[in-house]
Parts: structure tokens; C-alpha cells; sequence
């Protein structure tokens, strides 16, 4: 059997502004994980997609260890089942 839900999150990633460029590709480089927005100030939005919540904990780790990364916190989640995915489309 398949995943029966998906798990989408949104952070915020803060970082000095010279780093921005470096940790905005180190977080693209991660499969599932997408930039949505920057400032020059040195934040990052970034949304997080997996059908498990264990992906989404262990990646917000993963960013907040990588060089660079003053912080990073989970601002928004949502798990839904993937056959209430396959009736909003119909």
C-alpha cells in the first residue's frame, strides 16, 4: 500500500545577508523542498512536501545545521489525504 496522506509546510529560514545566495541553494538541493520568496534582509520562505512527517522534521533539522543558517522555524502545517486530493481535482 502507498501513502494515504501528504504533508506540506511552510518555514522561515533566517541567515546573514551575504550567506543568503549559499544557504538558498543548499536548501534547493534538497528533494521535496522549495525557496518561495527572499529578502536582502537574509530570510527565506521555504515549503516543505512528503507523504511523511518524519521527512519534514528530520529536513527542518537538516536546515537548521547547515552553515550559515542563523534560524529556522516551522511556521505552518497541513496533512491531508491523498484521496481528498483526487476529489478536489475531479
Amino acid at each position: 500500500m502507498g501513502p494515504t496522506e501528504v504533508h506540506i509546510s511552510g518555514m522561515v529560514v533566517l541567515t546573514r545577508p551575504e550567506s543568503l545566495q549559499a544557504v538558498k541553494e543548499d536548501i534547493e538541493r534538497l528533494p521535496g523542498v522549495e525557496v518561495h520568496g527572499e529578502s536582502e534582509t537574509g530570510k527565506l520562505v521555504v515549503v516543505l512536501e512528503s507523504d511523511r512527517q518524519t521527512y519534514i522534521t528530520d529536513t527542518i533539522e537538516t536546515i537548521r545545521n547547515f552553515e550559515h543558517v542563523l534560524s529556522a522555524a516551522l511556521v505552518y502545517h497541513q496533512i491531508e489525504p491523498l484521496d481528498s486530493q483526487e476529489t478536489d481535482l475531479l
